[in-house]
């Protein structure tokens, strides 16, 4: 199928020369400054002191579109921006105004959000399309000029993909009500990384923080109007600024330098920083909304425009959209990334909305992109992790699968289906086999691993797992949207009663299926990502799009409800299963291949297999048995054998324990049931003997093997076949 054409292609703008460093270069004796704007007529530096006092440097054109000017006496904490002029010619996709104070778009700090009542559109009230000629200089941010520092401590060893237990969290949010981090630091990059969030981080077994946006971000003028605030950060305004807001002590440099801190203390303890980026816009939407920056310096140059080149054209859902079809917005892009990895020490990146990225000057998607080309063959980004949001929401925007080799992938289709299962509404158990062994029928080609599938069943986007099992529909009225924003696709079940309920009986169930929600991401082969506060019982009382709520709803709680202490506990044990054994954590996708000795001696039994527990191996008829609720899973290796038994069912069951090749004797090592439900760990189970499965539960069961295999054990050895 083809896609149907946008728009005939535009012209490339020039592109800054190989090697030119954009923003400000500090020297000796002042300070270097270069701003990208080919189509400006006039560009000005405007030097500012606090009070906003402005002088200004006319800047030279040269190279590439590059306008330059060098300011003596310029220093770390000098506030600046930029003038520019030019044709004032929306039909043409050119809105200069000078009238309008510019952010600098590689400026690594900014000073505050926006002042909403000021002049900050470029366009009048009565028209989008005539100029306005009040001057912003008073209700802007303004960019800032920052020393040199050196760059935080690496990772001491980095670590292996499968390794990995992505830990979404939110840097504000997630400390706002710590107890143990001292009051000035709550919400900040220092209280995050604060002794003992570490502590907590390093118990519960994640190893990678990924950061909610912390480029510089503002609200938009809608959610202002509400008497809210954009929390979760998708509205960037500057790609190598860290947000102002989450310094502790400043935002005139301060920023980048606790950020820096951050980042080392994290990799002191071994911990990962990924950054939640958003390439894919800016925060000043369509052309109807605030002009501070990009829109000011090209409109058309930075954004995809409409055919007629007076309106946006957005793929984003959030009025404007980055056209990287252009080589100086890709060299925007890739020139951030390069310095969040060199300077600010940042391990991996999330690509929020990725598909707009790889769009072409039609619109059209395109995975051979130069922005894909260039993030493979970078010197400095080739091997950094980059993980894709696969879909954006214009046409073929959804790209599940598609990414190729060096890409991970958030996993849609996995999140649904985890969530269809456990709330009994799956027709049998064939699609569960495929996701818990890291959906081989969308990564298992071009030689990806079994770890591009980044597998989730809740993020910051929707439902908190705690609210997955506690409201049938979403409750968004604090939005102020009349609860018509948010999904309605949840997928979720209140196990009977909306909302939060005494009911013990139902209280028991819903952690249940928590914990059986963090099983099942944790023994996922793939990389599993948790989202923060999950593992304790979070709440945000039903709202399932809490984008707009800087308020306890979106704050992790430190005073969790008794009733759920356990469950972070839990989720420790999982991850040390996890880490302890490799047999869980496979890299590569498997397909029943017979296991091989560490002496290269044949094993007698397949790597991955699934079982229908009453006699080994799935049927044809297990398969299509569209009632079924209970899969075995097999995983092996030379080193240990796992049978992880998966039951959705509401009653208990019995499973009978198979013999050779699936093990010898068995111990139940963990399950998500009651604590007196299942034997005891140390309790030996024989092939024969039946288990029984309370209803929604996961069995973790580890199988020994004798010293010596049986005579005939061989012959009985399944083949490859039967474990497809």
């Amino acid at each position: 199928m083809s896609q149907s054409s946008h728009r005939a292609p535009q012209p490339k703008l020039p592109i800054p020369p190989e090697g030119t460093r954009l923003g400000c270069v500090l020297g000796q004796d002042g300070a270097s400054f270069r701003l990208w704007a080919p189509r400006a007529t006039r560009v000005e530096l405007a030097l500012l002191t606090r009070d906003r006092e402005q002088s200004n440097l006319d800047m030279e054109l040269g190279d590439g579109g590059v306008w330059s000017a060098f300011a003596p006496g310029v220093g770390p904490g000098q506030l600046y921006g930029y003038r520019v002029h030019g044709p004032w010619s929306p039909e043409t996709g050119q809105r200069f105004n000078p009238a309008r104070l510019l952010l600098d778009p590689y400026a690594r700090a900014i000073t505050s959000g926006v002042d909403y009542a000021g002049p900050i559109h470029d366009h009048t009230s009565e028209s989008d399309y005539l100029p306005d000629t009040a001057d912003s200089s008073h209700a802007v941010p303004l960019s800032v000029v920052v020393g040199e520092t050196p760059p935080p401590t690496p990772l001491a060893r980095p670590l292996a993909a499968a390794e990995r237990v992505i830990f979404e969290t939110h840097v504000r949010g997630y400390t706002c009500n710590h107890p143990l981090v001292p009051e000035h630091l709550r919400g900040t990059y220092l209280g995050l990384s604060y002794p003992a969030v570490i502590d907590y981080f390093k118990s519960i077994g994640v190893t990678t923080i990924e950061l909610l946006p912390i480029h510089h971000f503002v609200s938009e003028p809608f959610v202002v109007r509400s008497g809210l605030s954009n929390y979760w950060g998708y509205n960037t305004l500057g790609f190598f600024a860290p947000h102002a807001a989450y310094a502790s002590a400043g935002t005139l440099g301060e920023q980048v330098d606790e950020f820096k801190q951050m980042t080392a203390q994290f990799h002191e303890a071994g911990l990962e920083v990924f950054l939640d980026v958003v390439y894919n816009h800016t925060g000043e939407g369509g052309h109807e909304g605030p002009t501070l920056s990009f829109r000011g310096i090209d409109h058309s140059g930075y954004y995809r425009l409409t055919e007629d080149l007076r309106n946006d054209y957005d793929v984003t859902g959030c009025g404007n959209s980055l056209d990287t079809s252009q080589p100086g917005v890709l060299k925007l892009v890739l020139d951030s990334m390069r310095y969040w990895v060199q300077e600010m020490g940042v391990d991996g990146f999330r690509f929020d909305l990725a598909t707009e990225l790889v769009r072409d000057s039609q619109h059209y998607v395109d995975h051979e992109h130069p922005f894909k080309r260039a993030l493979a063959e970078d010197p400095l980004l080739k091997d950094i992790v980059v993980i894709a949001e696969p879909w954006d929401v214009g046409p073929y925007g959804y790209q599940l699968g598609a990414w190729g080799s060096g890409w991970g992938e958030w996993n849609g289709k996995y999140r649904d289906y985890i969530r269809d299962f456990w709330r009994g509404a799956t027709p049998g158990v064939q699609e569960l086999a495929t996701r818990l062994s890291g959906s081989p029928d969308l990564f298992d080609h071009d030689g990806r691993p079994a770890t591009a599938s980044v597998n989730f069943v809740a993020c910051h986007d929707g439902f908190a797992l705690r609210d997955l099992v506690t409201y049938n529909g979403k409750h968004n009225e604090a939005n102020r949207e009349a609860n018509r924003d948010g999904s309605d696709d949840n997928r979720s079940w209140n196990c009977g009663v909306e909302g939060e309920t005494d009911d013990e009986a139902v209280v028991a169930l819903r952690q249940r299926q928590v914990r059986n929600f963090l099983a099942t991401v944790l023994l996922s082969h793939g990389t599993p990502m948790l989202a923060a506060g999950d593992e304790m019982g979070r709440t945000q009382q039903g709202n399932n799009n809490a984008y707009c709520q800087d308020s306890p709803i979106s704050w992790v709680s430190w005073d969790p409800d008794k009733i759920w202490e356990e469950t972070a506990s839990f989720t420790s044990q999982l991850t040390t299963l996890r880490a302890a054994y490799p047999a869980l954590r496979p890299e590569t996708f498997l397909h029943g291949e017979e296991v091989v000795g560490q002496d290269g001696r044949r094993l007698v039994r397949p790597n991955v297999a699934w079982l229908n527990g009453y006699d080994g191996p799935m049927k044809e008829a297990d398969w299509h048995d569209a009632g079924r609720k209970l899969l075995g899973m097999y995983c092996s290796t030379w080193q240990d054998t796992f049978i992880i038994w998966f039951y959705a069912g509401a009653d208990p069951t019995e499973v009978v324990l198979p013999g050779r090749p699936w093990g010898d004797s068995y111990h139940v090592l963990l399950h998500t049931g009651e604590a007196d439900e299942l034997p005891p760990t140390g309790q030996t189970l024989a092939p024969g003997d039946k288990l029984t499965l309370p209803g929604r539960t996961v069995v973790i069961t580890k199988a020994a093997y004798a010293a010596t295999p049986r005579p005939g054990a061989r012959d009985a050895a399944p083949r490859p076949s039967q474990f497809a």
